[in-house]
């Protein structure tokens, strides 16, 4: 595939998939409240509305400064992947599969830093009421200080574990109890494919070029 092919291909599934992630979090933002949900295919399929300080599947990181660094990483993060997203679409020697990988982990890590950047600054808050796009008093958070909007939910299973399975007998057991959003599905998506991409397609690479370099010895 031809260089210019291929930032057409990466650019085009980064703002396609750029686009549907602030979409859907922006009608979640401003048509629920924080733990309201929506079923969508009875108990184990839903939309659950929350908000998370920006690690993945709602994980937190050391309050404040913590939120700040964590955004700050995601910055700079976000700014490496680009780079290398770059320099393999400049070699035109790269297989399509790897570039399809990289720019999922980058739109993925774009699409959570743009609710931690600047989600604080443009909505207000949404526990007691809906949130307001651009309200006139402000936001709830300073630059860098937003929130990770979080909507997909699928409990496959909701049981209790029995009694007699020590520490936890009797206690609730969830599967899968992680709440995530597109970003996060994409960076999912991404890095499991990479490992495929890399352990199969780039082992058959190598063997092909150490196959060429026996060849030229002989």
């Amino acid at each position: 595939m031809s260089r210019r092919k291929n930032y057409w291909l990466c650019f085009g599934l980064i703002a396609a998939i750029l686009i549907i992630d602030q979409i859907v979090k922006i009608w979640i933002k401003t048509t629920m409240r924080i733990g309201e949900e929506i079923p969508l295919i009875g108990d184990w399929c839903l939309i659950h509305f929350v908000e998370n300080e920006g690690m993945a599947f709602g994980m937190a990181f050391g309050g404040h400064v913590g939120k700040i660094i964590l955004s700050l990483f995601r910055l700079i993060a976000s700014a490496a992947i680009l780079y290398y997203l770059l320099r393999l679409i400049r070699r035109n020697q790269t297989r399509t599969s790897l570039l399809v990988c990289i720019s999922l982990i980058f739109v993925g890590a774009i699409g959570n830093l743009i609710d931690s950047c600047f989600y604080g600054l443009i909505f207000n808050e949404s526990y007691y009421e809906v949130a307001t796009l651009f309200p006139p008093d402000g936001g709830y958070a300073p630059f860098l200080q937003g929130r990770v909007v979080d909507m997909f939910y699928f409990p496959l299973i909701d049981s209790q574990w029995p009694s007699w399975v020590p520490w936890v007998g009797g206690q609730r057991f969830v599967f899968f109890n992680a709440i995530f959003n597109v970003a996060d599905s994409a960076i999912t998506i991404g890095v499991i494919w990479l490992l495929i991409d890399q352990m199969f397609f780039g082992r058959n690479k190598k063997n092909v070029v150490e196959k060429s370099v026996q060849s030229s010895d002989n």
